[in-house]
């Protein structure tokens, strides 16, 4: 059984609700998946929460799941920027294998049309690269 946590910002609440529902609608076409989500308030926070995920040894892998919307000042790209870092940086430090499912965008508009199970589906996308690399590291030996 492969065990994915989906570790989701829930700042943009409509939004992150429609990743995960992308990312499940995924996990449940597949055999011998199962999941559990985790929480954070935002997409800074997500990397922390993998890394402690990961400490626990439950999970196979992860999906990042969230959005961050430009704003008036940089928060925007800090967030941005050190959320890939960490994420990025989690993935090849721990071996982690980690589906990226963080929308970074200019508007609520453009938020939609790639979270959307109906458009851009980047939750399933997600799951789609942590599989993939969940693969790569069972080919291994890993």
């Amino acid at each position: 059984m492969t065990h994915i946590a989906l570790v989701v910002a829930r700042f943009y609440e409509d939004i992150a609700s429609e990743l995960v529902l992308g990312a499940v609608g995924e996990l449940e076409r597949r055999a011998n998946t199962s999941y559990e989500v985790i929480e954070v308030p935002g997409a800074f926070e997500i990397p922390a929460a993998i890394a402690i995920a990961l400490k626990s040894g439950r999970f196979d892998g992860f999906a990042a799941l969230g959005c961050v919307i430009r704003g008036e000042t940089t928060h925007y790209d800090y967030v941005c920027l050190e959320s890939a870092r960490g994420i990025n940086q989690l993935a090849i430090e721990q071996h982690a294998a980690i589906g990226y499912g963080i929308l970074t965008v200019e508007n609520m508009e453009q938020a939609w049309v790639r979270a959307a199970v109906t458009q851009g589906n980047k939750g399933a996308d997600a799951i789609h690269a942590c599989l993939a690399v969940i693969g790569i590291k069972h080919s291994m030996g890993g």
